[in-house]
Order: C-alpha cells, then sequence, then structure tokens
C-alpha cells in the first residue's frame, strides 16, 4: 500500500537483530533446535523465535542462560562482535542504506531477510561484500539509493496509484470544485489562504542569496509559504496545489524546499513523491486526460500544435504533463512499456545531465551514467535543447523515432523543451519514449510519421564511428576491440606446432 507510513529501523532494532542472528547462527552451528535450546534455558519455543527474528531482547539471566546453553560468554554474545560468515550481513545492518530501507512497502520483513542471508553459503556473504565495495566506490550514497528504491517501486505500479487519485477525488469532492482542469492559481492560493490559514509570501526569498535559486520554500508550522517570484504561472499552480496535497493527506515528514538540499528519511521522498502525483492528478483529471489521449492516439499524423495545445489546456508545464502521461498511458491504453527521462543544460555548454528518470516494464535504454559518459547527441531529448538555443521560445515539441545501433528496439519518442525556471541561464528537457511494439503502432495511428534516426547510448561506447555528432572517443569500444583481438590471436597461438 503506497499511503502506508513506511518504517525504519532503529539503532536499537539494529542491535536486537545482530543479537538475534548471532543466537541463531551459534544455535544451528551446534546441531541443536529450537526445543532443545528453549529446554536447556527454561525459555519457551515462541520466546526464543522472537528473540532470533531480532523481535525481543531478553533480560540479563535470560541471556546468562542462552549464553551458557550455547557454549560461549556473555560478554561475547551481548557483543556486536561476530564470526567472519556473519559480518557482512552485520555490516549491512550498520549501514545506512539498510538500516533506513522502507522494506514494508516491498512486502518485505527485515527479520526474515536477515534470516534468509544467514541461511545462504559462504559464497553470498562474500557477494554482499563486493556489493558494498560496489557501492562505495561509485559514491552510491544513501540519498541516490532512496530515489533508486522509489523508481523501482513506481516502476513495479506502473506509476499508477489508484489511492492517491481516490484521495483527489475527494477533494474536489469536498471543495465543490467543478471545472477541475481549470482551477485557477488564485482559486488554489485561496484554499490554501481561507482552508489552511497558510500565508503566501513573494518577496522574502530574493533577500537570501543562496535562496533565490529554489521555487519555494514552506514554515509547516509558522504556515507560511514563501514563493519564487521569478515563477511562471504554471509552476506557482503546480507549487500550491502540492502543498495542498502535502496538507489534504496529512503528510507530515516532508521536506522544507521545492529543491533537495538536505534528505533526511526515505519517508520524506516518498511523501515529496505523494504530494506531487496529488498536484498532478488534481491539475490534470484523469478522465479528462483519458479522452485526450484517446484523441491525440487517433491522430493519422503527428501534430506537434495538436500535442502543446494539451499542455496549455490543462496549463501544465512539460514536465507535470509528461509525467501525468506515465500515469495514463499504461494504466488505461496498455502502454507500460514506456520511459521518462529529464535533462538539464546550460545553454553553449555542450553537457547535458540526465537527474531525472523512470523505466516502466525493463526498458533501460536510454538510461542514466554513472561513469559520467557523454550521452548520444542524436537523441531527441539533447537536439531539441540545441534547438532552444538557436529559436528561444516558451516551449518546443519534438518528436522521433529512435533506433539503436545495437539493438532491436525502437521508440517513439516525444519532447517538451523550455528554460528551467527560476534556475538562471538552463533550460530543461522532458521525453517520454513508448517502444514501437505492436500494441503502440495499433494505438497510436501517428506511429509511422515521426522521423527515424539510428542513436547509441553513450559516445564512448558507441559503434558509429562516424558520427558527426560525437563528443567524445568511442574508448571503451576500443578497448573491447582490443581485447577481442588478443584473445583471437591468443587461439591462433594456440594452434601453432
Amino acid at each position: 500500500m503506497l499511503l502506508k507510513k513506511a518504517t525504519m529501523i532503529s539503532k536499537e532494532e539494529s542491535i536486537r537483530l545482530i543479537f538475534g542472528l548471532k543466537v541463531r547462527h551459534l544455535r544451528k552451528s551446534k546441531s541443536l533446535s529450537q526445543s532443545e535450546v528453549a529446554e536447556t534455558t527454561g525459555l519457551s519455543v515462541s520466546y526464543l523465535n522472537e528473540i532470533e527474528k531480532g523481535k525481543k531482547y531478553p533480560k540479563i539471566d535470560k541471556i546468562t542462560a542462552i549464553a551458557k546453553a550455547l557454549g560461549v560468554s556473555y560478554e561475547w554474545l551481548v557483543s556486536l562482535q561476530v564470526s567472519q560468515r556473519l559480518a557482512p550481513i552485520v555490516e549491512l545492518l550498520k549501514m545506512d542504506l539498510l538500516t533506513s530501507l522502507p522494506l514494508d512497502i516491498f512486502g518485505i520483513e527485515l527479520s526474515d531477510l536477515i534470516e534468509k542471508l544467514s541461511d545462504s553459503p559462504t559464497q553470498l556473504s562474500a557477494f554482499i561484500s563486493t556489493l558494498i565495495e560496489i557501492a562505495r566506490n561509485h559514491d552510491m550514497t544513501v540519498e541516490r539509493f532512496y530515489f533508486s528504491v522509489l523508481r523501482s517501486y513506481q516502476e513495479m505500479h506502473e506509476n499508477y496509484f489508484e489511492e492517491i487519485e481516490t484521495e483527489v477525488e475527494q477533494f474536489i469532492t469536498q471543495n465543490e470544485i467543478k471545472a477541475v482542469s481549470q482551477l485557477t492559481t488564485k482559486e488554489l492560493q485561496q484554499i490554501l489562504e481561507e482552508k489552511y490559514q497558510y500565508t503566501i509570501d513573494e518577496d522574502t526569498l530574493q533577500r537570501f542569496e543562496h535562496l533565490q535559486h529554489l521555487r519555494s520554500v514552506v514554515i509547516p508550522e509558522k504556515k507560511k509559504l514563501y514563493i519564487n517570484p521569478l515563477l511562471n504561472a504554471q509552476q506557482r499552480r503546480f507549487t500550491f496545489a502540492k502543498e495542498i496535497g502535502y496538507l489534504f493527506m496529512h503528510l507530515k515528514n516532508r521536506t522544507y524546499t521545492t529543491s533537495w538540499v538536505k534528505i533526511e528519511s526515505f519517508e520524506q521522498i516518498l511523501n515529496n513523491f505523494k504530494a506531487s502525483y496529488f498536484a498532478g492528478a488534481l491539475l490534470i483529471p484523469k478522465d479528462e486526460m483519458i479522452k485526450d489521449c484517446t484523441s491525440l492516439f487517433e491522430q493519422p499524423n503527428w501534430n506537434s500544435h495538436f500535442f502543446l495545445s494539451l499542455t496549455q489546456k490543462y496549463q501544465a508545464s512539460p514536465e507535470m504533463f509528461l509525467h501525468r502521461l506515465t500515469n495514463i498511458a499504461p494504466r488505461f491504453f496498455g502502454l507500460s512499456h514506456l520511459f521518462f527521462l529529464r535533462f538539464r543544460n546550460q545553454p553553449h555548454s555542450n553537457e547535458y545531465s540526465l537527474d531525472k528518470e523512470l523505466h516502466l516494464a525493463g526498458l533501460y535504454n536510454p538510461h542514466g551514467s554513472v561513469l559520467n559518459q557523454h550521452y548520444c547527441r542524436r537523441w531527441v531529448s539533447i537536439h531539441i535543447l540545441q534547438d532552444l538555443e538557436q529559436t528561444p521560445q516558451e516551449m518546443l515539441c519534438k518528436v522521433q523515432r529512435s533506433s539503436y545501433f545495437d539493438s532491436d528496439n525502437e521508440y517513439f519518442c516525444i519532447s517538451l523543451a523550455s528554460a528551467a525556471f527560476p534556475t538562471p541561464n538552463k533550460n530543461s528537457s522532458v521525453t517520454i519514449g513508448f517502444l514501437m511494439n505492436e500494441e503502440f503502432k495499433q494505438k497510436a495511428k501517428f506511429h509511422h510519421t515521426a522521423p527515424l534516426r539510428e542513436v547509441g547510448v553513450a559516445c564512448e561506447r558507441c559503434s558509429h564511428l562516424h558520427c558527426q555528432e560525437r563528443a567524445a572517443p568511442p574508448y571503451l569500444l576500443q578497448d573491447t576491440e582490443k581485447t577481442a583481438h588478443i584473445l583471437q590471436n591468443l587461439e591462433q597461438l594456440k594452434k601453432l606446432g
């Protein structure tokens, strides 16, 4: 259930888990059953089972009895010292990545996971150690891990959450809102001010040098929302709707800023996602969006003007509109094989950063690279930003059928680009890509009308050596080919007499 509060394990719970892990491992290493240990210690089998699962931490006299039954000292049993085999599992428990991971939203009990790991052979412990080392070497911070967890959860549900849709419907009913898609910024502001007694401040943020790039800052206990005066109408509207989402769904654990400055827990990220989803579902009503998408897919040829007219109808930013499309297309049109990308770019810099992505149905090309490689300049996501530099306008729309050099996959990509307000001298593009399978071709009558381009993933590994848009040499590909030639020569050498 998405709206269930994500719980994190505390330091005390971690200590209980390590204690239970040691008891269970010692008991099994001595080939003792729980019944035998229970009989020796005077504990019940159910209580011993709860100890081993990390749910109970016994008192001193009972720990003494357990230590005696298992042939170890009291001091060793209550310490955090463990055998070499259990060390990687305990290290995982001590790392923030695991101790704050909301396993409950995946339906996983941490005690059951630890139990499975402790029963596994030594090779798995070595594998866990390897994963920890990889995470450290690639700077896999807790924050990055949290966002990966959230993306995985969205993908599990095809990015459609019925509970939040229902919350939006209840809000509309309670506030007797008629023309939902035409909700104005002023009406949303009135709801915040009159129903929730909020004060909206549009002047103060600009007085603070290091807060001027933020869209908004909220101080919930003072019921005060600080708005960046540079926000356009679409951003102001979304900001108010998102704040209403926090309040209506009673989401307490939250960040105070729109841009992530400091993340204290996964619950903050999850609640931010819920409030954002609420805003998108409120401002772009589901039933209207389904009708408009039906009209869109019935177009015999791709029509950028028609597509842009939909964003204007809902007074939506490019990102909000395409995000809403990722909610609607899988559930109501069966188009679950899609991806979403957001790129940022400083004009004339030739540097492009992929800072948001979502992949449904296991589509992972294109995808973000932790190796800071140069993304293929043939992607519509990137050359639409180049076009925006040449012909600045409020919003630009382009489409492309992207066929990958080293894959049979082909995607129909719709990209929107605009200035990234209020960040100065920054542009942003958002792209939704649909796999060109038979289902998409049947649904989208215009599927054949976009220009076709062959694309790669990154210049460093691209096999298209004569690409005019290449931004870096294909050194990774060259290394692979060099290794292949060496192996070929070795085979020839073996055949010599």
